[in-house]
């Protein structure tokens, strides 16, 4: 598959002279960054936009931006959902399945980023228990109002690179803790889970695909210490320099939310279900030792059976069966 967009496009870009009137569309974590650009993109092309967010207060006031740029008929609801406590999260999914209305797209934005050691209400690893068990959980409870033919995006990371999912210690019980590395597990287990809901729910026409946003500054980066994001980019072009390759350019905003929408909206379904794009466009598998932000997705990430493998533990985690 081939387009015209790149790393540089922006969400305003990939959605020109689309009409959005009539979709509805579930976007997690619409408090700030690319939730919020992510939603704006949407309303202001018709969609009916249905945000779940922790902290109510802090996306209404972040989101007035939405409402204010939403045309066509499309418009803004906020919903509560804290995705470090499964109540949160099955008080918001049953509320949703209650009230009965379907969704084309669902777009698993939200997430933290290199926490300390913690834990989150049901005593999962803060990292893996928010950015994948808690959406874990949510879409497949809602995954009955996703329409046939609809998608799911899961945003994921090119910090997938950093580790692979493991599946007998995802607590850090018996590993040491490093941020980076959690952050990498729970970013490997978001593609992994879009791989095994594609390839449960295609038969209906319903795709899932993940995302990799791009370098953007964020609120993502509030738990990295002073000068801490300056060194890691500093290590990262050095890098790219022995590879011959230009220095690391953080995205703007709305190039940062650009692929989510591309891949909701724009590309081919058989193109991207059950793939990782970054950069608006599909990834290749790459191997080797690759700068972090490198374009390209770790074998192990779309690994099929890796996939199920994820699937059947985080049930267990759970204690729910989907």
């Amino acid at each position: 598959m081939t387009n015209s967009f790149g790393a540089t496009s922006t969400t305003d870009d990939v959605l020109a002279g689309i009409d959005l009137g009539g979709r509805r569309v579930l976007v997690t974590g619409v408090s700030a960054g690319l939730g919020v650009e992510t939603a704006r993109a949407l309303a202001a092309r018709g969609a009916q936009v249905v945000g779940a967010v922790r902290d109510l207060a802090k996306a209404e006031r972040a989101t007035a931006q939405v409402r204010a740029g939403a045309a066509n008929g499309g418009g803004l609801e906020l919903i509560e959902l804290d995705l470090a406590s499964l109540k949160s999260v099955r008080a918001g999914a049953d509320a949703l399945v209650a009230d009965g209305r379907p969704f084309d797209i669902v777009i698993a934005n939200a997430g933290v980023m290199r926490t300390p050691f913690g834990h989150t209400a049901d005593g999962f690893e803060t990292q893996f228990g928010t950015n994948h068990l808690g959406h874990f959980v949510f879409v497949n409870r809602i995954a009955s109002l996703i329409a046939d033919g609809g998608r799911l995006v899961n945003v994921a990371s090119s910090g997938h690179r950093y580790a692979d999912i493991d599946l007998y210690d995802p607590n850090f019980e018996r590993t040491p803790y490093d941020p980076m590395i959690a952050y990498g597990r729970s970013k490997t287990a978001n593609i992994l889970f879009a791989v095994e809901f594609d390839r449960r729910h295609r038969a209906r026409g319903v795709r899932a695909t993940a995302v990799h946003p791009g370098g953007i500054r964020t609120e993502l980066d509030r738990h990295m210490g002073p000068g801490e994001l300056e060194r890691l980019v500093a290590q990262i072009n050095a890098q790219l320099a022995a590879t011959g390759e230009p220095p690391f350019q953080f995205k703007t905003v709305p190039q940062g939310a650009a692929t989510s929408v591309w891949a909701a909206v724009v590309a081919l379904a058989e193109d991207v279900g059950g793939r990782y794009c970054e950069n608006c466009q599909v990834s290749k598998i790459t191997e080797g030792m690759l700068s972090p932000v490198s374009p390209g997705v770790r074998p192990y990430a779309l690994d099929p059976e890796h996939a199920k493998a994820l699937w059947a533990r985080s049930e267990t985690m759970v204690g729910e069966r989907f």
